[in-house]
């Protein structure tokens, strides 16, 4: 039997590591995922400072030159492109077999995505949310008039349209007419896993955090929608807090606040195994990827009771779901802080659901299955 030929994917997401953000982590995996699978994969993305080079764990990084205003300014992360995008979006489509863009509310997704259904080239799409609470009018009023328009034109054109929980789904459906498939995000478990005997303690002395508090874990930008402000009004004595993301502009002086800044996802890694809790009280954000690597970390999770969770069947005795309310937050971590075997047991409950729902290698050979079938080439094997 003949093997098939490699695909040649374009994979187009606003940003790409080394920015932080949930998004680009999703496209990184799935393209580094791919490209061990045999594929060429080329991604598209904005340009920003100190991008590493064009090739990344076997992938090709195409960084075109955008202005980052609207995130550096007002926390918005929307970057606006110039002409170079459309030169680019023209050579690299023409270049693909397939077509994936990263969500409908950025340029670059429009650009790339109308240009492969003018061009017939199998488009797909993954939407990672729908429309995001901000505390701006003018967000919240973007977002509507795109999801209405280019975006409605993008969720039809596409082949098939990914989502990772039914929230999202039933959100595509009110603008594709058909439906979208549901597909778990993964996290790579050998790198995010649960601390063994003895490395909490030299963990928590390389980042000079106190050997003997209980240690509450935000991984983020300090955004309203991730609940960044929300979990600073909940702080107690009872336990510290560790901030890792984008310093915010003001900071509490409070010997109890550790902000890190920025870290690097292997720095990440270690920092989830050096805390006891995570805490992540967001809006409108399916399954974040940082709930799901705690998750493998082996650690609690206190979270929003957000619709994006309901499809995966999580165990309410053993995730914290709650009100964006700082003061049910204050509680649920004040008594977390004060029962570490109720945190153990949490630990273990993430750990295990972590290692039997969430997988890299699965997630990118249903997408290469999808791919494939839409070009009417060979199976995939497993």
């Amino acid at each position: 039997m003949t093997p098939s030929p490699p695909l040649r994917i374009l994979l187009v997401s606003h940003y790409y590591p080394p920015h932080v953000g949930g998004i680009e982590n999703v496209a990184a995996q799935q393209a580094r995922m791919l490209a061990a699978r045999g594929a060429e994969v080329t991604v598209l993305t904005s340009a920003l400072p100190a991008a590493p080079p064009s090739a990344v764990d076997g992938v090709h990084v195409v960084r075109v030159p955008a202005w980052n205003g609207t995130e550096n300014r007002a926390g918005v992360p929307f970057p606006v492109f110039g002409p170079r995008l459309s030169r680019a979006v023209r050579e690299w489509v023409r270049w693909a077999d397939v077509v994936h863009v990263h969500d409908t509310l950025y340029q670059s997704s429009w650009a790339a995505g109308l240009r492969a259904a003018r061009t017939g080239k199998p488009l797909f799409l993954t939407q990672h949310v729908a429309v995001v609470e901000h505390p701006s009018a003018l967000v919240r009023g973007v977002q509507h008039a795109v999801y209405g328009s280019i975006g409605r034109r993008l969720f039809r054109a596409s082949h098939e349209v990914f989502v990772v929980n039914d929230a999202v789904a039933a959100f595509v459906r009110r603008f594709r007419g058909g439906g979208a498939e549901l597909l778990p995000n993964g996290v790579d478990t050998s790198r995010y896993r649960p601390a063994p005997a003895g490395e909490i303690q030299r963990l928590r002395e390389r980042w000079g955090l106190p050997a003997r508090r209980v240690l509450v874990l935000f991984v983020g930008r300090p955004a309203p929608k991730k609940g960044y402000d929300l979990l600073l009004a909940a702080r107690h004595p009872g336990y510290d807090l560790v901030f890792a993301g984008e310093r915010p502009k003001h900071l509490p002086a409070d010997p109890s606040i550790h902000h890190l800044g920025a870290l690097s996802p292997d720095e990440i890694s270690g920092l989830y195994r050096a805390c006891d809790v995570f805490a992540l009280p967001s809006t409108a954000e399916g399954f974040p990827l940082t709930v799901q690597e705690a998750m493998a970390s082996g650690l609690p999770v206190v979270t929003t009771d957000d619709p994006g969770y309901a499809s995966y069947g999580l165990d309410r005795t053993q995730v914290a779901l709650l009100p964006r309310d700082p003061e049910t937050l204050r509680a649920t971590l004040r008594s977390l802080a004060a029962d570490p075997a109720r945190r153990a047991a949490m630990g273990r409950y993430s750990a295990g659901f972590a290692a039997a729902r969430f997988s890299w290698p699965k997630h990118a050979q249903r997408l290469e299955e999808s791919y494939r079938a839409a070009l009417g080439t060979a199976e995939v094997p497993a």
